[in-house]
């Protein structure tokens, strides 16, 4: 009776951590869904409006720390009527986008978000999620890690 409650116990505990394994996968393919889904979002309001948002869709897709980078980039050119910023359009990683060119849209190893632009090679974001919604916590613009954010916030200072 000991062993068959032991065996039971041993299969119940089994079948338990399977459960928290698929639990743990299934929430992270939903992140990773809701990650693709805001960029793609984020990439298609640019398209249709050709980058001429105010303020511009990325800074509508940001969090509150991205955002407040962005607002000290343009507080800086206010005041003194130079460019803090990386110089080109981080969404398409060019000074003159293409807003018809093919893009790709796929979640790295570490869970970013990787544009692949047919025209710019790849922009990555990171991006914070919760039950609701995901907003971009960073942009990275080069495939050595360089942040959109804390080149913001080192050289808009």
């Amino acid at each position: 009776m000991l062993i068959s409650l032991a065996a039971g116990f041993a299969t119940f505990a089994h079948a338990a951590s399977n459960v928290t394994k698929s639990n743990t996968t299934t929430g992270v393919q939903t992140y990773n869904a809701q990650k693709l889904q805001t960029i793609r979002h984020m990439y298609e309001q640019d398209i249709r409006n050709e980058g001429m948002d105010n303020p511009v869709v990325l800074q509508q897709y940001a969090n509150t720390a991205l955002q407040n980078a962005m607002q000290l980039e343009q507080t800086y050119f206010e005041t003194a009527q130079m460019s803090c910023h990386v110089g080109y359009d981080v969404l398409w990683n060019s000074q003159d986008p293409d807003y018809q060119q093919d893009t790709q849209f796929a979640i790295t190893d570490k869970g970013l978000v990787k544009v692949s632009l047919a025209q710019g090679g790849d922009v990555y974001y990171d991006l914070t999620c919760n039950n609701k919604n995901c907003q971009v916590a960073d942009v990275i613009l080069t495939d050595q890690g360089k942040s959109l954010r804390e080149h913001l916030l080192k050289a808009c200072r």
